[in-house]
This record gives C-alpha cells, sequence and structure tokens, in this order.
C-alpha cells in the first residue's frame, strides 16, 4: 500500500523559502539550547522529520507545517529545566516548562505572535492524548509516538494498542504499521 499526497491549498506563506529559512534558523538555535545532548538533538531531529514527512502527506497548507515542523523541533524544551529542577522530567513537566523555553527560541527566528501562541500550545499539550484540536496537534502526538516507541524500544503489541488508539492521521497509521512491520 502506498502513500498518497494529499492536495493543498495554494502557499499562503509569503515564501516557502522565508518558512523553510525559520526552521533552519530554529535547528540551529535548538541544536545550541541542548548542546552535549546528542540524544535529545537526534531525538526532536526525528520527529521534525517524520512531522514534516505527515503534514505534507496530509496536504497541510504551507502556515499549517510551518508551525507543525516548529512545534516538532522545540516540542521538548521543557526537559532541560525540568531536569535542573528537579533531576528528572515526564510528560505534564516537559509540557509545563516548554512553552516558555520555545517561546524565547521562536521570538529569536522571527516567528510572529499567532505562530508562537499555537506553536506553544501545541509543546504544552503533546503528551496530552485527548481532545486534540487540529491536524497539526495529532501529527505531532503521531511523530513523537513513532520516535519514543523505537527510542523506548516498545513491544509490538504496544506498539499496535498505541497506533490503534493514539493514531488518528492516515499518513500516521501507515508510517507506524510500515516502520514497525505489521498490518
Amino acid at each position: 500500500m502506498g502513500f498518497v499526497l494529499k492536495k493543498r491549498p495554494e502557499h499562503e506563506f509569503k515564501t516557502r523559502e522565508q518558512g523553510e529559512d525559520m526552521i533552519d534558523r530554529l535547528i540551529l538555535e535548538t541544536t545550541g539550547f541542548f548542546a552535549g545532548d546528542p540524544r535529545r538533538i537526534q531525538h526532536f531531529m526525528k520527529v521534525y522529520g517524520y512531522a514534516s514527512l505527515m503534514g505534507r502527506l496530509e496536504g497541510l497548507s504551507d502556515d499549517e507545517r510551518l508551525v507543525l515542523e516548529a512545534a516538532a523541533v522545540v516540542h521538548d524544551t521543557g526537559i532541560k529545566k525540568a531536569e535542573q529542577l528537579y533531576g528528572y522530567n515526564n510528560g505534564k513537566l516537559q509540557e509545563q516548562y516548554g512553552p516558555e523555553a520555545a517561546s524565547v527560541l521562536l521570538e529569536k527566528c522571527g516567528f510572529d505572535s499567532g505562530q508562537i501562541e499555537r506553536i506553544c500550545y501545541l509543546v504544552a499539550h503533546h503528551h496530552t492524548y485527548t481532545d486534540m484540536d487540529g491536524m497539526d496537534y495529532h501529527i505531532l502526538v503521531e511523530a513523537d509516538f513513532i520516535v519514543n516507541m523505537y527510542e523506548d524500544n516498545v513491544s509490538i503489541d504496544n506498539v499496535k494498542k498505541a497506533c490503534d488508539k493514539i493514531f488518528y492521521t492516515e499518513s500516521g497509521k501507515k508510517l507506524c504499521k510500515t516502520i514497525f512491520g505489521f498490518s
């Protein structure tokens, strides 16, 4: 079964290159934020890669993809403060401390207040799996799940359960099934 790109609206963003430049700057800033922590850098880059692909496959507009991709890059920034304060992190602490750190990075890279508001909302909810409002939210959660299940060596039975209960998008379901080898 192949993947299909859905038709998306005409470009809403000023230029695609401008959005790509903002994402490139954000990736570099976030890499600096996590300097010396290659595991975190590798994690957000993988989530970003899957989120970007899924955003295209699901037909998100350039503006929607910009927000989604930025959220994927900064989704785990709350880990740093949580670990500094408590010596550990969990999903709720990531959601609590992430928006503040993400906002600083986003402002440095030229995101506007509306974009920052939505990105920070996604960061503040990326471990909340109910009442997901928007394709960007679903895709971010699914991309993070795919990476976390691999990194945490989750059993195939639990991967199947997550795919059935959490995944909403067609592209996310197909990727999950293909990556982990089940139908």
